[in-house]
């Protein structure tokens, strides 16, 4: 075998260590690439950002700051055209995918990809978040390791859970809520013993952050109260709004989504339409610019006047229901920016705009009640759990996000609060959104999810794999005779009926001719045209597994024919199925 250079001390140490002595260490090794890869990330695009917006309140400047966004987009766009062949998977779903449909293996550009794509995307101001894509390239790090040095099915997965572990931790400084993401997120069945991993690759992504960048907490909160259990019915209902408002993001994101995907061959074309919209909200609500963090720095400083300067409502910074309504109102369009930036060809990810949502919606909240006179709630707290209750029901984690908000603003005192607030509104989007945004497409296409074992062996099993094409083929006019030579030379006791087109015409039964297989006097008069009768239901060669075994189960049949384009293939059965289901089982070592 010939090893490159680097590959070679690796090699030898996984040589002398035993399995689990090897994850270990496969496990640093990640962390600490993934959490580079997070830092490069961050270095670019704030470098970029730092650049671009030097000086901006100059009035030209200003103008074409508006325009920055634009120029990122449709930069990502030449990249990913230009050197990635036009393809760029985005999202969480696009690392579960991996798992599911692809063994756990990620493309080898997604290293790199991601890091260049989103720093300009976000750099020159997207309104979009820098973490998911620091998830994927931590997951593709992972994923890589394992194939270079062939690790099984279940480490792949591991290490690459590791590495979406290590990049969360590293682009929030927060360790406990990268290790909670994999868990919640990526992960279906997981051991005792594979926390350790987890753990290892987390800690070290996160050191990576604080040592190379200097980071502490990333959203320092200075006007934070301690939890007063009065105010719980007013987190409550925080909770339930924050569910509703996370079914708005999704639907919203979603709706956008699919408008802006409707041309895809268009893709310069779609960068001007959408860099040109982000413009015009940018100018109407300038906290729309960038990632958000500073917005809710600003937020949280109660520094409301300046979210407004450069608007057009500047000049009403000091009505406070003008202010409100500004805030409201840039809650609710931040998720029109985002999935403007996203899906007209920029790279980005929903962390940061889940996290900004969530802010002005606690403020929002928080000072709303108080202006009505109906008690003086501490916007400060409501800020920091609404962030939580965002974050839990646009990604259906609630753990990560309870411990991430902790983590990146210090509010341990509001661990209470934060679990209501989650717990609920979690709660709410389970009730209209049974799968998360970032993986609804992929139950939809029947990719089921990584949190439920069956289905997912299921949804990785390809009917393509497991079609049987040795079944004797007869024509409509065949002969009783002919027909009763052909299943003396046949193992099988189904003979599909297709005319000369390769077309399906029905399906013979060795059952349903036993009668007349012996009567010689009909050996001549009677054909498989008569004899035949249609299959119960037929399936296509890419239909999801979970459909066909609903097919199976609604037919009580045993055999189905696979039909693609009018044309017949071949049947499956669910022997085959059953059969396939048990090799994957044990080859993936999760029995």
């Amino acid at each position: 075998m010939n090893l490159k250079f680097h590959e070679a001390p690796i090699n030898w140490i996984h040589q002398k260590l035993n399995k689990r002595q090897f994850l270990i260490f496969s496990s640093m090794l990640v962390g600490l690439t993934a959490g580079l890869a997070a830092v490069i990330l961050k270095t670019i695009a704030h470098y970029i950002n730092d650049a671009i917006t030097y000086n901006y309140n100059i009035k030209y400047q200003y103008y074409l700051y508006l325009f920055f966004p634009l120029i990122g987009i449709v930069l990502t766009v030449y990249i990913v055209k230009r050197f990635l062949h036009g393809k760029l998977g985005r999202g969480t779903a696009n690392v579960l995918h991996g798992i599911i449909k692809k063994s756990a293996f990620l493309p080898k550009d997604q290293m790199f990809s991601h890091v260049i794509t989103s720093a300009f995307t976000v750099g020159f101001g997207g309104s979009a978040g820098l973490e998911s894509p620091m998830v994927t390239t931590g997951s593709a790090i992972g994923s890589n390791y394992a194939r270079t040095y062939h690790l099984s099915y279940k480490d792949r997965v591991l290490l690459l859970a590791s590495g979406a572990a290590a990049g969360i931790a590293a682009a929030f400084n927060s360790p406990i809520a990268g290790v909670l993401f994999a868990l919640e997120v990526l992960l279906a069945d997981i051991s005792i013993s594979a926390f350790i991993p987890l753990i290892i690759a987390a800690a070290i992504g996160a050191l990576c952050s604080k040592i190379i960048l200097q980071e502490g907490i990333l959203l320092s909160f200075h006007y934070l109260q301690p939890f007063n259990y009065t105010f719980v019915p007013f987190y409550a209902l925080l909770g339930l709004l924050a569910g509703l408002v996370s079914v708005y993001y999704a639907r919203t994101y979603t709706r956008i989504e699919n408008k802006l995907n409707r041309n895809k061959e268009k893709v310069y074309s779609k960068a001007l339409v959408g860099g040109l919209i982000l413009a015009a909200l940018i100018f109407l609500f300038p906290p729309l610019f960038g990632e958000g963090y500073s917005s809710i720095m600003t937020l949280s400083e109660k520094k409301t006047s300046e979210l407004m300067a450069n608007s057009l409502f500047a000049d009403y910074s000091t009505n406070e229901w003008v202010v409100l309504f500004f805030i409201g109102a840039a809650m609710l369009i931040k998720v029109v920016a985002t999935s403007v930036t996203i899906n007209s060809g920029g790279n980005g990810g929903n962390f940061a705009p889940s996290l900004f949502v969530g802010a002005f919606l606690g403020y929002f909240f928080a000072r709303l009640i108080t202006l009505l006179g109906i008690t003086h709630l501490p916007e400060g707290n409501f800020t920091i759990v609404a962030m939580s209750g965002i974050l839990s029901g646009i990604f259906h984690a609630p753990l990560t996000a309870i411990f991430l908000i902790v983590e990146i603003t210090g509010g341990y005192e509001l661990m209470i609060p934060l679990m209501i607030v989650s717990a609920l509104s979690f709660t709410v989007v389970k009730y209209f959104e049974p799968y998360s945004m970032d993986v609804k497409k992929l139950a939809k296409k029947g990719h089921v999810l990584t949190y439920n074992k069956d289905k997912s062996i299921l949804a990785s099993l390809k009917i393509s794999t497991i079609i049987e094409t040795d079944f004797h083929k007869v024509s409509p006019e065949t002969k009783l005779g002919e027909l009763i030579e052909v299943v003396a030379h046949s193992k099988r006791n189904i003979f599909p009926v297709v005319n000369e087109t390769n077309q399906l015409l029905g399906i013979i039964l060795l059952d349903n001719i036993r009668e007349v297989m012996f009567k010689t006097e009909l050996y001549d008069n009677v054909f498989a045209k008569e004899l035949m009768r249609q299959p119960a239901t037929t399936v296509t060669s890419d239909e999801p597994m979970h459909a066909v075994m609903r097919k199976f189960d609604e037919t009580g049949a045993w055999n189905l024919p696979v039909i693609d384009h009018n044309q017949y293939i071949g049947f499956i059965s669910k022997s085959s199925i059953f059969s396939k289901y048990r090799k994957v089982l044990i080859k993936s070592n999760i029995a």
